[in-house]
């Protein structure tokens, strides 16, 4: 479903397709979103950052992704973008690696997804990676906390009007 179309936008107004994440009505820290702007002015992708710990900083980052985004452009052992904004946000500039991808099914509702479980370096990373049907791909970088199949069912579109700037 696409809810916000752009004429040639300098700035993007908001992505062209539905953001999966949690809903920051529902959440009791500090949330934090940003656009990818593509240099014509486009949407490459969404992420929220999400504050676990009550003022101490960001524990959780939720990408979304479309398919051409360069965002998604990874050399081998590369980290996903939402594992490097999570360390940038944390002030952590230490070297990290993907050392494994494990492929895992999870339930969403009455969804199957396909979850990659990204396998980093740093041990106090946990990351997943899956694909939505419209090509959009959603990561998740936490922390310090595991990432439970509990968490999976929390994901929703968020709306629109969320991420307009303007």
């Amino acid at each position: 479903m696409s809810f916000l179309r752009r004429r040639n936008a300098a700035v993007p107004t908001g992505p062209d397709f539905d953001v999966l994440a949690m809903d920051p009505g529902d959440w009791p820290g500090n949330l934090g979103a940003g656009l990818l702007p593509g240099p014509d002015g486009s949407c490459q992708g969404i992420f929220l950052r999400y504050d676990l710990f009550g003022g101490r900083g960001p524990a959780m980052l939720i990408g979304n992704l479309p398919e051409n985004s360069p965002a998604r452009e990874l050399e081998e052992g590369q980290p996903p973008f939402e594992v490097a904004q999570l360390l940038v946000a944390l002030g952590n500039d230490e070297p990290v690696e993907v050392v494994d991808i494990e492929d895992t099914p999870v339930m969403q509702g009455d969804n199957l997804l396909i979850v990659r479980r990204v396998k980093l370096s740093e041990a106090r990373i946990a990351c997943s990676q899956f694909d939505r049907s419209d090509g959009v791909q959603v990561t998740i970088a936490t922390w310090d906390r595991p990432i439970t199949d509990d968490l999976y069912q929390l994901l929703k579109p968020l709306p629109a009007e969320m991420f307009q700037q303007g």
